[in-house]
């Protein structure tokens, strides 16, 4: 396989994996985002923990997406993170309006 082909192969896992992220987005309340990963999710719990002087967080998600393009399956039911790196909790905001689908 040439370096051509990998870049190809890797372009439109890319684009496969932003399709099903658009169309999966709507039906998730929060986006969280670690320093490895980004998901979708509808559950979310943060918490600050200290060990040995050190602070981590972990966090808990419930009926999740995640984005990772060499995941054969990106829905999960729970997820657990543990991070010793900032964590980034949105809530996502169902749109006014629906768009139509391409």
């Amino acid at each position: 396989m040439s370096a051509e082909d990998l870049e190809k192969y890797e372009t439109e896992m890319e684009l496969t994996l932003y399709r099903e992220y658009r169309d999966v987005v709507g039906i998730f309340k929060y986006v969280v985002e670690t320093d490895r990963r980004f998901y979708l999710c509808n559950q979310v719990d943060v918490k600050a923990r200290t060990e040995s002087g050190d602070v981590f967080f972990e966090v808990t998600m419930n009926d999740c997406w995640v984005w990772d393009m060499y995941r054969p399956a990106r829905f999960a039911k729970s997820v657990k993170v543990l991070t010793f790196k900032d964590v980034n909790v949105e809530t996502l905001t169902p749109p006014d309006i629906d768009l139509p689908k391409d």
